[in-house]
């Protein structure tokens, strides 16, 4: 086993442990990929002020997300087929951000269902949801999730119809994965991955299959899922489900100052800058340059939060600095779950938080909480104009 000091290296053993097919889910974006790498390249222009002869000694990481306590802002991002990167991946993935301390959020298209997960947790995690054309199953899906004490929904906007991702698309990846002669050759050379999914009952989409009218197993929910996501979403179906839920409630998909009020006035809690890990409109902005114009014009109104290239401490560290309240990651956990499972996930976030406190402390910083923008280099950064 290769010593895993960075999270590039949980990556590298995703890629020789999962199905190519689903590696490539995880690990691209649309059409050219430029916004699914300026995600990452944004951040790394960013730099850092080092100070020295500061006290480091008592340092923490622990703030609050949404009024949870949590050891980092970082929160676990809802992923589609987290259950195929490893067998029983949504539960695994909850259970390590649950001992580590931070918020897990699970998607509509995961393999485990809402119960499932629920089962294999003590604490509430996050329930992420689409709106679909079928409103009833949508009403369920709200009530299932407050069944199981989910303590926040995050309704995503930015996927009323699919990007176009090309990996994908030469993968044959769909709901169910069409087993494809290619495909069953690569299958063929992960021994690892075919064992762990043969001992698990969790291989479909558990929050949907047997509960929509029509859809009993994998085999029928193809011609449901392309017919279901809901290009006619607006406002007014934010509102909707803001009244069915009740509880807090977070926006995922802003990357317009315009879109971010309209956030504020709907009343949600929090928003997410996010472009879908760039794997819907290519050519859109990245998410740490959209960043800090949103803080300016909203940031005193609801909490911002931000996903999107995501891959250290330090980025997390300037996300922070750049008003963001909570980070999510999702490639870079998907990554840590694909290579050691559970304890997979567990290195990711070790990394992940060794890197903020030890960027953090360079900085002259003890507390999280405290630092702000001075830690970044001037003209370094996404100024607002």
């Amino acid at each position: 086993m290769p010593t895993i000091t960075c999270i590039e290296d949980l990556r590298l053993l995703a890629k020789k442990r999962v199905p190519r097919m689903f590696y490539d889910y995880a690990d691209s974006g649309s059409w050219t990929e430029s916004t699914y790498r300026a995600n990452s390249a944004d951040f790394q222009s960013i730099k850092l002020r080092q100070r020295v002869a500061q006290n480091m000694e008592g340092r923490s990481t622990a703030v609050k997300m949404l009024g949870e306590d949590v050891a980092m802002p970082v929160a676990i991002a809802p992923t589609g087929l987290t259950g195929m990167q490893h067998a029983d991946g949504e539960i695994l993935t909850a259970r390590a951000a649950e001992k580590f301390g931070v918020p897990f959020t699970l998607s509509t298209m995961s393999i485990c269902s809402i119960e499932a997960v629920r089962a294999a947790t003590t604490r509430p995690f996050w329930f992420q949801l689409y709106v679909m054309r079928d409103r009833d199953f949508i009403e369920r899906l709200i009530e299932r999730a407050r069944a199981a004490q989910c303590s926040a929904l995050v309704l995503t906007l930015d996927l009323q119809i699919l990007g176009q991702r090309h990996k994908d698309l030469k993968n044959g990846l769909s709901a169910p994965p069409k087993p494809t002669l290619a495909n069953i050759i690569n299958l063929m050379t992960k021994p690892r991955w075919c064992l762990s999914m043969l001992g698990t009952p969790n291989r479909g989409f558990g929050n949907i299959v047997g509960h929509v009218k029509g859809v009993a197993d994998m085999g029928s929910l193809s011609e449901w899922t392309a017919q279901q996501f809901d290009p006619q979403l607006s406002w007014a179906d934010v509102e909707w489900i803001k009244k069915r839920w009740g509880g807090k409630l977070i926006l995922k998909g802003i990357q317009d100052v315009e879109d971010a009020r309209l956030a504020v006035a709907s009343g949600a809690d929090a928003l997410i800058v996010s472009n879908h890990g760039g794997r819907q409109l290519d050519g859109a902005e990245s998410s740490i340059r959209a960043l800090p114009a949103i803080v300016q014009a909203v940031g005193s109104q609801i909490e911002v939060h931000m996903d999107g290239g995501i891959r250290s401490g330090q980025d997390v560290l300037k996300a922070w600095a750049l008003g963001a309240r909570g980070c999510y990651i999702g490639r870079a956990f998907l990554y840590g779950l694909g290579a050691l499972g559970e304890a997979g996930v567990t290195k990711a976030l070790q990394i992940i938080h060794k890197e903020l406190d030890l960027s953090m402390a360079f900085g002259g910083n003890r507390k999280l909480s405290e630092v702000t923008r001075d830690i970044l280099l001037p003209r370094t950064y996404p100024r607002v104009d």
